[in-house]
């Protein structure tokens, strides 16, 4: 499996899942360049899947989609999903992660075999 999705952020998803066409509907959640450390995550709902670029998958009730070449930078990810006083967010381990900026949504990755060359 290549992500981990807590029970509290499969919650949240399935809530917010429910604004959307749940026919179609799946999460879609990978990497963009960009940020401060260079990488940020991309988390959203997607209609479309791209068979020679894309893989889904399933986690607890989820649709889930990727991008192929993002899976070697985020297997054993964890996104939870965290409530405080302040309000809630999700929130992401990347054991790949070797900085990360002090928000949390931007990252430079390990070098792995593997990684797309535009990242």
């Amino acid at each position: 499996m290549v992500l981990t999705i807590t029970d509290n952020a499969s919650l949240q998803i399935k809530e917010m899942m429910k604004e959307e066409d749940q026919k179609n509907v799946r999460l879609r959640f990978g990497i963009k360049g960009g940020g401060c450390s260079g990488l940020s995550y991309s988390m959203g709902f997607d209609y479309d899947v791209n068979e020679e670029l894309d893989t889904t998958d399933e986690i607890n009730e989820i649709p889930l989609v990727l991008n192929k070449q993002d899976i070697p930078i985020i297997e054993g990810t964890t996104i939870d999903f965290k409530q405080n006083m302040m309000g809630g967010g999700f929130t992401i381990d990347n054991p790949n992660a070797i900085v990360s900026c002090g928000c949390g949504s931007s990252f430079k990755a390990k070098e792995r075999e593997g990684t797309p060359e535009n990242c």
